[in-house]
């Protein structure tokens, strides 16, 4: 019967890869909801909002006859009967399975009461991006709702074509929840900066206009008038169409370390939709990152193949934002800042986060590759902070004590 891995976008693609390279003969069957050839998602808010933006392909013609798929996209998978080892697709398909990946991802959060209206999008698909960037075309002024990664890099992208930029963020500080206030300020310093205001601690109301959007009215009273919206407020797993098969659904599907769901023969999940005990976390985690999706792919190949899985590496993430990389390594929300230096006004930050035992979980580097390198290095050895060598002369100075009231961002005053 072969593999049927449900999702074609990285962690699916090179699940298929991974099989085989590894020596799997049996049939592959890749279903992807799109009918787009597999691409990759994270030029989505970057690359490809510019003018001559175009998607960036995860495998080549040549590369994808030489797998042996039978691909179907513009296929839906609608339901799961585990008994029988089958999939049901939304053409009234049934596709018998001998294991089975979920690599469905995850979806874009909407606002509510934004769907009756023009000029207001999420962006997740190629689809998104090429309606987001047609909107941009014609627009003066783009109101981003969330202050996060996919956000700050559409609001980015936005003042690349000229457009006036608000963003909207509930939290005091923007992503203060996964890096602390200390080094989230010199984040958030990146788009004062570019001439983007961030309204902060504060939520959307409700958004103005009958057919096309015209205002954002905030929990404040304030209202931002604007003729384009982009929502970025997070993304939930794709998981709504195994309702009722019996997995275990919390956050995601609930995985071993083998990415074998919980509880379940034959059938494993990877990706953005898997939640798994990650040796960089202290519980089942899920992590939407694209290093993360590829490497849930080695190893779900190697449990169908009964091979040894590769040794897992840190969580690493990066953002491209006003032609600067920000780079994150390891879990910097599960310790605390530890050193800080440098700044985002000189491109020089540098900060590393450290566990109650003084270990190295987390870091984030700005536009620096070979310290980033050094510090990802550290996160995966859990080296005690006082003993990492990031060649930098300040390196070793205590957290510089910056707070929240240094930064330039509006924020709610009650």
């Amino acid at each position: 019967m072969g593999t049927v891995i449900v999702g074609a976008s990285v962690a699916g693609v090179r699940t298929a890869q991974a099989l085989r390279m590894m020596g799997y003969t049996d049939p592959i069957t890749l279903l992807g909801q799109e009918p787009h050839l597999p691409y990759d998602k994270p030029p989505l808010s970057k690359e490809m909002l510019d003018d001559d933006g175009a998607p960036v392909p995860l495998l080549t013609d040549t590369e994808l006859a030489g797998l042996g798929l039978d691909l179907r996209l513009g296929t839906r998978a609608i339901g799961l009967d585990m008994a029988r080892r089958q999939v049901r697709t939304e053409a009234g398909e049934v596709l018998d399975y001998g294991d089975l990946v979920i690599a469905t991802g995850v979806n874009a959060r909407e606002l509510p009461g934004s769907a009756h209206l023009d000029g207001v999008h999420t962006l997740r698909t190629h689809d998104d991006a090429t309606a987001v960037r047609a909107a941009m075309s014609t627009a003066r002024h783009l109101v981003v709702i969330g202050g996060g990664f996919i956000g700050s890099e559409v609001a980015a992208a936005a003042r690349r074509r000229g457009l006036t930029v608000e963003i909207v963020e509930p939290q005091q500080i923007p992503m203060a929840h996964l890096f602390g206030p200390e080094v989230a300020i010199e984040l958030a310093q990146l788009h004062q900066l570019n001439g983007v205001v961030v309204h902060a601690g504060v939520g959307v109301a409700e958004l103005l206009g009958s057919d096309h959007v015209t205002g954002v009215r905030l929990t404040d009273s304030r209202t931002l008038d604007t003729d384009l919206v982009v929502v970025g407020i997070g993304a939930v797993p794709a998981t709504d169409w195994l309702a009722g098969s019996g997995l275990p659904l919390e956050d995601g599907v609930l995985c071993d370390e083998q990415l074998r769901v919980v509880g379940v023969e034959h059938v494993f999940a990877a990706g953005d939709v898997a939640r798994w005990p990650s040796s960089f976390a202290d519980g089942p985690v899920r992590i939407e990152h694209w290093t993360n999706a590829n490497e849930h792919a080695a190893v779900v190949a190697a449990a169908i193949l009964g091979q040894e899985a590769p040794r897992a590496q840190p969580p690493y993430v990066w953002s491209d934002q006003y032609g600067h990389r920000i780079q994150i390594a390891g879990t910097p929300r599960a310790g605390k800042p530890a050193v800080v230096t440098g700044s985002v006004a000189d491109g020089t930050l540098v900060a590393l986060f450290a566990d109650e035992e003084q270990r190295t979980v987390g870091a984030v580097v700005f536009d620096d590759a070979r310290t980033f390198m050094r510090a990802r290095r550290a996160v995966g050895a859990r080296t005690l902070v006082g003993q990492v060598d990031l060649g930098l002369a300040a390196a070793k100075e205590p957290v510089t004590g910056r707070s929240a009231s240094q930064t330039q961002i509006t924020r709610r005053s009650d």
